[in-house]
């Protein structure tokens, strides 16, 4: 896939109106990608609407939900009204082009 699945979920949320930023970052010191309170790779908002979302392949989509479900700061961004969903990106067999599976998890 020449696209990440960050790169889409950027793409299609600004296509929305969202205003968007990745959140995820490399450390160099542990040599592992951190997100943002341990499960967000963008953030958007859009007219009072907070939207975190981890980007993954369509396949990971499971294992995503769970990390999110067991993450020990799951509770306060719930509590804060954030919008949480879990994007699973991969290649449509027919038409080639990408597309999401998307899931709520807030």
């Amino acid at each position: 896939m020449a696209t990440s699945p960050t790169q889409y979920v950027l793409r299609e949320l600004r296509k929305q109106g969202y205003l968007c930023q990745v959140t995820e970052h490399w450390n160099p010191f542990a040599r592992i990608r951190q997100d943002l309170f341990g499960f967000v790779d963008v953030l958007a908002i859009k007219d009072g609407e907070t939207l975190a979302v981890q980007a993954t392949s369509r396949s990971n989509v499971p294992a995503r939900v769970r990390k999110i479900a067991e993450h020990e700061n799951i509770g306060s961004v719930r509590e804060a009204g954030w919008v949480i969903q879990v994007w699973g990106v991969d290649k449509c067999p027919k038409s080639k082009k990408l597309r999401a599976r998307i899931v709520d998890v807030s």
